[in-house]
Protein backbone atom coordinates (compact mmCIF):
# COMPACT_ATOMS: atom_id res chain seq x y z
CA UNK A 1 0.00 0.00 0.00
CA UNK A 2 1.53 3.26 -1.07
CA UNK A 3 0.52 6.32 0.98
CA UNK A 4 -0.58 9.50 -0.72
CA UNK A 5 2.22 12.04 -1.02
CA UNK A 6 0.26 14.73 0.81
CA UNK A 7 -1.31 12.55 3.52
CA UNK A 8 -0.25 14.84 6.38
CA UNK A 9 -1.67 17.97 4.77
CA UNK A 10 -4.91 16.18 3.88
CA UNK A 11 -5.23 14.96 7.48
CA UNK A 12 -4.63 18.47 8.82
CA UNK A 13 -7.19 20.04 6.47
CA UNK A 14 -9.73 17.34 7.32
CA UNK A 15 -9.22 17.89 11.07
CA UNK A 16 -9.46 21.65 10.61
CA UNK A 17 -12.74 21.26 8.70
CA UNK A 18 -14.17 19.00 11.41
CA UNK A 19 -13.24 21.21 14.33
CA UNK A 20 -13.63 24.53 12.45
CA UNK A 21 -10.80 26.12 14.42
CA UNK A 22 -12.67 25.95 17.74
CA UNK A 23 -10.75 24.24 20.53
CA UNK A 24 -12.16 20.82 21.33
CA UNK A 25 -12.99 21.64 24.95
CA UNK A 26 -15.28 24.51 23.88
CA UNK A 27 -16.90 22.69 20.98
CA UNK A 28 -18.18 19.64 22.85
CA UNK A 29 -20.52 19.56 25.77
CA UNK A 30 -19.92 16.90 28.35
CA UNK A 31 -22.96 14.82 29.10
CA UNK A 32 -23.76 13.89 32.60
CA UNK A 33 -25.25 10.53 33.49
CA UNK A 34 -28.66 12.17 33.98
CA UNK A 35 -28.64 13.54 30.44
CA UNK A 36 -27.65 16.79 28.74
CA UNK A 37 -26.66 19.58 31.03
CA UNK A 38 -24.02 20.59 33.51
CA UNK A 39 -21.76 17.88 34.79
CA UNK A 40 -19.62 17.94 37.85
CA UNK A 41 -16.05 16.69 38.06
CA UNK A 42 -15.81 13.11 39.29
CA UNK A 43 -19.55 12.65 38.71
CA UNK A 44 -21.30 9.90 36.80
CA UNK A 45 -20.46 9.72 33.10
CA UNK A 46 -16.99 11.25 33.58
CA UNK A 47 -15.06 7.99 33.93
CA UNK A 48 -11.80 7.82 32.02
CA UNK A 49 -11.81 5.88 28.77
CA UNK A 50 -9.26 3.45 27.42
CA UNK A 51 -6.76 4.89 24.93
CA UNK A 52 -7.78 2.36 22.28
CA UNK A 53 -11.40 3.47 22.51
CA UNK A 54 -10.40 7.12 22.12
CA UNK A 55 -8.20 6.30 19.12
CA UNK A 56 -11.09 4.40 17.49
CA UNK A 57 -13.35 7.42 17.99
CA UNK A 58 -10.71 9.79 16.58
CA UNK A 59 -10.10 7.52 13.56
CA UNK A 60 -13.84 7.34 12.85
CA UNK A 61 -14.15 11.15 13.16
CA UNK A 62 -11.25 11.66 10.75
CA UNK A 63 -12.53 9.07 8.27
CA UNK A 64 -9.47 6.82 8.61
CA UNK A 65 -11.21 3.53 9.37
CA UNK A 66 -10.86 2.18 5.82
CA UNK A 67 -7.14 3.04 5.65
CA UNK A 68 -6.50 1.49 9.06
CA UNK A 69 -8.37 -1.66 8.04
CA UNK A 70 -6.25 -1.83 4.87
CA UNK A 71 -3.09 -1.63 6.97
CA UNK A 72 -4.40 -4.37 9.27
CA UNK A 73 -5.24 -6.54 6.26
CA UNK A 74 -1.71 -6.17 4.88
CA UNK A 75 -0.10 -6.94 8.23
CA UNK A 76 -2.39 -9.95 8.80
CA UNK A 77 -2.08 -11.38 5.27
CA UNK A 78 -0.60 -14.59 6.71
CA UNK A 79 -3.90 -15.30 8.52
CA UNK A 80 -5.84 -15.34 5.25
CA UNK A 81 -3.51 -17.53 3.19
CA UNK A 82 -1.58 -19.48 5.82
CA UNK A 83 2.04 -19.29 6.88
CA UNK A 84 3.38 -21.40 4.00
CA UNK A 85 1.83 -19.23 1.28
CA UNK A 86 2.55 -15.99 3.13
CA UNK A 87 6.25 -16.88 3.12
CA UNK A 88 6.16 -16.91 -0.71
CA UNK A 89 3.90 -13.88 -1.25
CA UNK A 90 3.92 -10.20 -0.44
CA UNK A 91 1.05 -7.71 -0.60
CA UNK A 92 2.16 -4.90 -2.90
CA UNK A 93 -0.74 -2.46 -2.69
CA UNK A 94 -4.45 -1.88 -2.44
CA UNK A 95 -5.69 0.51 -5.11
CA UNK A 96 -9.20 1.10 -6.48
CA UNK A 97 -10.56 -1.99 -4.73
CA UNK A 98 -7.83 -4.29 -6.11
CA UNK A 99 -5.44 -6.11 -3.76
CA UNK A 100 -2.17 -6.75 -5.63
CA UNK A 101 0.01 -9.62 -4.40
CA UNK A 102 3.51 -10.43 -5.69
CA UNK A 103 4.35 -14.15 -5.67
CA UNK A 104 7.77 -15.84 -5.64
CA UNK A 105 6.92 -18.21 -8.49
CA UNK A 106 4.20 -18.94 -11.02
CA UNK A 107 3.26 -22.02 -9.01
CA UNK A 108 2.33 -19.94 -5.97
CA UNK A 109 0.47 -17.42 -8.15
CA UNK A 110 -1.52 -20.24 -9.79
CA UNK A 111 -2.38 -21.78 -6.42
CA UNK A 112 -3.56 -18.42 -5.08
CA UNK A 113 -5.64 -17.80 -8.21
CA UNK A 114 -7.32 -21.13 -7.53
CA UNK A 115 -8.14 -20.03 -3.97
CA UNK A 116 -9.13 -16.47 -4.94
CA UNK A 117 -12.83 -16.78 -4.07
CA UNK A 118 -12.16 -18.34 -0.68
CA UNK A 119 -9.57 -15.70 0.27
CA UNK A 120 -11.76 -12.82 -0.90
CA UNK A 121 -14.72 -14.13 1.10
CA UNK A 122 -12.62 -14.31 4.26
CA UNK A 123 -11.29 -10.78 3.70
CA UNK A 124 -14.79 -9.37 3.19
CA UNK A 125 -16.07 -11.16 6.30
CA UNK A 126 -13.35 -9.74 8.56
CA UNK A 127 -12.80 -6.33 6.92
CA UNK A 128 -15.96 -5.25 5.10
CA UNK A 129 -14.98 -1.54 5.06
CA UNK A 130 -11.65 -2.13 3.26
CA UNK A 131 -13.39 -2.04 -0.11
CA UNK A 132 -11.42 -4.89 -1.69
CA UNK A 133 -13.49 -6.48 -4.45
CA UNK A 134 -10.77 -8.14 -6.53
CA UNK A 135 -7.50 -9.98 -5.95
CA UNK A 136 -4.65 -10.00 -8.47
CA UNK A 137 -1.65 -12.27 -8.11
CA UNK A 138 1.51 -11.37 -10.02
CA UNK A 139 4.03 -14.01 -10.92
CA UNK A 140 7.67 -13.06 -11.29
CA UNK A 141 8.72 -12.25 -14.81
CA UNK A 142 10.84 -9.94 -16.86
CA UNK A 143 11.36 -6.48 -15.40
CA UNK A 144 8.71 -3.98 -16.34
CA UNK A 145 9.71 -0.56 -17.64
CA UNK A 146 6.23 0.69 -17.01
CA UNK A 147 5.90 2.80 -13.87
CA UNK A 148 2.65 4.42 -12.87
CA UNK A 149 -0.86 4.41 -14.31
CA UNK A 150 0.02 6.21 -17.59
CA UNK A 151 2.35 5.13 -20.35
CA UNK A 152 3.54 6.25 -23.75
CA UNK A 153 3.41 3.95 -26.76
CA UNK A 154 6.73 2.91 -28.14
CA UNK A 155 9.65 0.62 -27.49
CA UNK A 156 10.70 2.40 -24.32
CA UNK A 157 14.33 2.40 -23.20
CA UNK A 158 15.18 -0.54 -25.48
CA UNK A 159 15.36 1.69 -28.55
CA UNK A 160 18.51 3.37 -27.24
CA UNK A 161 20.48 0.15 -26.87
CA UNK A 162 23.34 -0.04 -29.42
Amino acid sequence: MTPEPDFASNAYLHAKALWKGVPLRRRTRIRSAEGEGISVPFGKGREPRALGELLDIAAADMGWTAELDQARLISEWHRFVGEAMAAHTQVVEIRNGVLMVQCDSTTWATELRRLRGEILTRILDEYPEVGVNELKFRAPGAPSWRHGPRRVQGRGPRDTYG
